[in-house]
């Protein structure tokens, strides 16, 4: 007898064999088993690779979003006074020059400088970003952040603080802080610190633990005055468009800066955490591979259990002229079947989960007491969650890719069967 492949008998035959009852040698239990397995193991699948491109995405865009894409500096020379310096003296047309380059969206002169910090609520040590308002104003994850407290505007008559500097100092906007700095007035006695107070006019959360701790803004010529920099830059702070390829700039800067200039890219500062992350992806693939694997396998145990209790089944099948592909389609029929239906399955529940994580994290959370996530020791304040096309294809096509061709085998050794064997002891 020959049919057409995949006729509608065969999925007939395969629907009834899929619906098998417990009396008939348990298929139907090692069926939904399979099913199950393979739902797992796709959901498993898909939730770690959402995580793993939302972790990312939000790494690189908290430190692209509120850091430079690219510090340029000087390296270190003797100055007039026999003192050796860094500084940078004519940074405004080594600004300009910068900003010529193609490629370069900003270009902030800057002072930088390491301090304390006391207010009748506590002490912290900070870091301190002096900074032009109007370059302030155009640093996203500053200007925009997840949450502010004040107003921008105000920046020039006072500093704007993180969010976590201003928690462990226990101030809010129109408090002052002191700032005390080891640097100060030099003196025939010695070096005094300089200490000074300014108003808190803008509070920020830019996203990430480590800058709303230590992170504090001042404007420019007060950093200048401050830090007893007058007429000098400490560095640049240098935006790109295209940060993911801002190697391909260093040479154009270089020759913009002049021959002292050195430089430090946000890849040189996280690319050995970027490059852990790439191995661990990998890895974590692979591993979530074999759990995949491992649930297809069930298929091959339940097609087996069918095949053997199908036995007559399939002798009578093949008298009556069903051709050994007939027999092998409708095997593999059942099996992928199950492996579609749970990868169905796994894709709806990975999906759902990486959409409504942060409820699901908050359950999790309050479930566990709180404390589950350590922003201090992840850097960020809770688990991201992004769904990617090329993730969710992955998980698809290594699911069905696999039940498929484990079916192959059990559904090959039921087409190959004698009929005469079959039927022998019936």
């Amino acid at each position: 007898m020959t049919a057409v492949p995949f006729a509608r008998f065969e999925w007939m035959i395969a629907w009834r064999y899929l619906r098998a009852r417990k009396a008939e040698g348990g298929v139907s239990t090692m069926t939904w088993i399979s099913l199950a397995g393979i739902t797992l193991a796709v959901f498993a699948l898909i939730a770690t690779l959402a995580v793993r491109s939302g972790f990312r995405e939000e790494f690189v865009d908290t430190i692209l979003g509120a850091n430079a894409h690219v510090t340029v500096y000087a390296a270190s020379e003797v100055n007039a006074s026999g003192v050796r310096s860094r500084t940078i003296a004519d940074y405004e047309p080594i600004a300009e020059r910068l900003r010529a380059v193609n490629g370069v969206t900003r270009v902030a002169p800057l002072i930088k400088g390491q301090v304390m910090a006391a207010a009748p609520g506590g002490t912290a040590g900070v870091e301190v970003f002096g900074i032009a308002p109007a370059d302030l104003a155009t640093i996203p994850r500053i200007a925009h952040p997840e949450a502010h407290a004040g107003t921008l505007q105000r920046f020039g008559e006072g500093i704007a603080i993180g969010s976590g500097v201003a928690r462990e100092l226990g101030v809010g906007i129109g408090d002052r802080v002191r700032l005390i700095s080891p640097d100060g007035v030099k003196t025939p006695f010695g070096t005094s610190p300089r200490v000074k107070a300014y108003e808190v006019t803008y509070i920020f959360t830019a996203g990430r633990y480590d800058i709303d701790r230590t992170r504090v803004y001042m404007p420019f010529a007060e950093a200048q005055s401050y830090f007893n920099r007058e007429g000098v830059a400490d560095e640049f702070e240098v935006m790109v468009e295209d940060p993911e390829h801002v190697d391909d700039l260093t040479p154009a800067l270089l020759r913009a800066a002049g021959e002292r200039a050195l430089i430090w890219s946000w890849r040189d500062a996280s690319g050995s955490f970027l490059r852990a992350l790439d191995v661990e992806d990998n890895v974590m693939f692979i591993i979530l591979s074999i759990l995949v694997l491992i649930a297809t396998m069930n298929i091959v145990s339940g097609l087996i259990m069918l095949v053997k209790n199908k036995g007559r089944d399939i002798g009578i099948l093949r008298t009556m002229g069903l051709s050994e592909g007939s027999i092998l389609r409708v095997f593999f029929i059942c099996g992928s079947s199950v492996g579609l239906i749970g990868t169905a399955f796994g894709v709806v529940l990975g999906c759902l989960f990486a959409i409504y994580i942060d409820p699901i994290f908050s359950f999790v959370n309050y479930v566990a007491g709180g404390g589950v996530w350590d922003p201090s020791i992840r850097g960020i304040y809770n688990l991201p969650a992004k769904l990617e096309l090329k993730d969710v294809l992955s998980a698809v096509i290594l699911s069905l890719g696999l039940s498929f061709v484990v079916t192959l085998f059990p559904a090959r050794r039921a087409a190959r069967m004698n009929p005469v064997e079959a039927l022998r002891y019936e």
